[in-house]
């Protein structure tokens, strides 16, 4: 690894610092769908945090040409020490060394240029991004990261001072953009989220192993288990008992399958932790029926999820429960439920659902190819300006 490549190379016209609230390995989500569709004359830094029990990247790795770098940063610290972390000094003290960290590794990689640009998505990074100096800073509203369990009272703060710094901000959806407090002048880009179409799309007519050996018509989840309604799967994993539910994803809750006492007794209910990319379009093909049921909160309403367009892509019938405005946007190739007895009965309607190619034409519309072109193009037309 030549970590100095990037100093020899003539000056690229974009070098992008991104702060993201998740690790690159652990959960492929629409920031490296995006990131890895960027165009050659982009060099991109991914800056991902800290946590227990996963892989962590401390001598920064390529994933094709994005440089990967572990930063440990506050978001690590347990909040349950006290209320010692509400005094501003004490968090600057310990946030420290993590600051040190990236402004390390950001020189070594040749991002240190007051050229760059500055990307955040994990906004307790918020108050050091706002200070870094760049040509154009951004935000990517993918979550509503204030209405997660546990946050300090300070962390608004924090986003809201990185807002009132920023040039442009990207969001998931018009619903999550309402909660932020954006100030005039900004512009807004409603991106949404999308599939890898082809990904998804082409046939795996083999079947995983572990999914042969089930009986019955297969009901399946992928995606993280944390949303998970766990009530619900267990009501329908009752209501069908000739039926085998299946789950797929990480959970960010350590031991989190060991705790569902409500599904994990349930004979019909398997869990397969997290499946790799590369290998879930195989899996997914092969459910009878994907599930969307995840619980309806104020932190799902204002999400916009891209499981829908996997789905859709992988040709299979769909059922969801009503917790989002995309999934009613998208009534026209997916059955929708309004309540858990709905749901689960609603279960052999979606199942005898035979619109595949409607599933596909809907889901091609979202391809990340679409939607990476249109962040590129508002981040250079916007970085231009500002050139100016």
């Amino acid at each position: 690894m030549n970590l100095s490549s990037n100093r020899g190379a003539p000056c690229s016209p974009f070098r992008l610092v991104w702060f993201s609230e998740i690790q690159w390995d652990f959960l492929s989500t629409r920031k490296q769908r995006l990131l890895c569709r960027f165009p050659e004359s982009w060099s991109i830094l991914f800056i991902e945090p800290f946590a227990l029990r996963r892989r962590h990247h401390w001598i920064p790795v390529k994933r094709g040409r994005v440089w990967v770098v572990t930063v440990p940063f506050l978001k690590s610290v347990p909040f349950r020490i006290g209320r010692l972390l509400d005094l501003p000094l004490l968090r600057w003290l310990l946030s420290l060394p993590g600051i040190l960290l990236m402004l390390f590794w950001v020189t070594i990689l040749g991002f240190g240029s007051s050229n760059r640009i500055i990307g955040l998505s994990n906004i307790y990074w918020g108050r050091v991004a706002a200070l870094l100096p760049c040509r154009l800073r951004f935000y990517d509203a993918n979550d509503d990261h204030l209405a997660f369990p546990d946050n300090p009272h300070w962390l608004k703060g924090s986003l809201d001072h990185y807002l009132s710094k920023v040039d442009l901000l990207f969001s998931v959806s018009r619903e999550l953009t309402s909660r932020l407090r954006v100030p005039p002048g900004v512009r807004l880009v409603d991106l949404g989220n999308g599939v890898e179409f082809s990904h998804f799309a082409i046939s795996r007519p083999r079947k995983p192993a572990a999914l042969s050996r089930l009986k019955g018509p297969i009901l399946g989840y992928a995606g993280a288990m944390d949303w998970l309604d766990s009530s619900l799967i267990a009501a329908t994993a009752r209501a069908w008992p000739e039926y085998s539910i299946v789950l797929l994803g990480p959970a960010y809750e350590r031991e989190w399958w060991q705790k569902q006492a409500a599904i994990n007794e349930l004979p019909n209910v398997h869990y397969f932790g997290k499946i790799e990319y590369s290998e879930l379009p195989a899996w997914v093909q092969h459910f009878d029926l994907a599930l969307m049921p995840l619980l309806s909160s104020d932190l799902k309403r204002v999400s916009h999820p891209n499981k829908l367009y996997e789905y859709a892509a992988a040709g299979v019938p769909v059922l969801s429960m009503n917790y989002c405005s995309a999934v009613e946007r998208a009534r026209e190739v997916l059955h929708v439920a309004v309540s858990q007895e709905e749901f689960v009965r609603m279960v052999p309607e979606a199942l005898a659902d035979r619109r595949v190619e409607a599933r596909q034409a809907f889901a091609r519309q979202h391809s990340w190819d679409t939607l990476a072109a249109v962040m590129v193009q508002e981040l250079e037309k916007a970085s231009r300006e500002r050139s100016l």
